[in-house]
């Protein structure tokens, strides 16, 4: 039988709360990052963008794009889960998901929306200005 990779964190604690606060503001992106991402993690099929290697440690850097709206890509950035393979180990590092700023926030508080697009407490004055020009922009 063939070993499957396991998962390790560099904050096992941040990460979970990134984890769910994408689990609360996108459903979608959650389930496809639980039943399909890591599925196909666990099983050594590496996805996403190969960033960096060390053949002396033997690891690969990936970033992986989680799906998301467009609107909240355009404001906040890209979804993206960082992990490095240790491939001599068997042991897939989770590190993050950015854009962290927007989901620790999400953890620690409600956010609110703004046509249909999260914004932060603390900058919800650019959020909206920059959902307002996108807006704009479209029509």
């Amino acid at each position: 039988m063939n070993k499957g990779y396991i998962f390790e964190y560099c904050n096992e604690n941040e990460f979970k709360k990134r984890e769910r606060s994408v689990k609360k503001y996108n459903m979608l992106a959650y389930k496809k990052l639980l039943f399909e991402y890591y599925e196909d993690l666990k099983d050594g099929k590496f996805l996403g963008k190969l960033v960096s290697t060390n053949a002396k440690e033997s690891t690969k850097k990936y970033e992986l794009k989680i799906p998301t709206d467009d609107m909240f890509s355009k404001v906040h950035g890209d979804m993206v889960l960082h992990y490095t393979v240790y491939e001599d180990k068997k042991v897939i590092f989770l590190e993050t998901i950015t854009p962290e700023d927007i989901l620790l926030e999400g953890h620690k508080s409600e956010l609110s929306t703004y046509k249909g697009v999260m914004i932060s407490k603390a900058n919800s004055q650019k959020d909206m200005f920059k959902i307002n020009l996108l807006n704009m922009l479209e029509r």
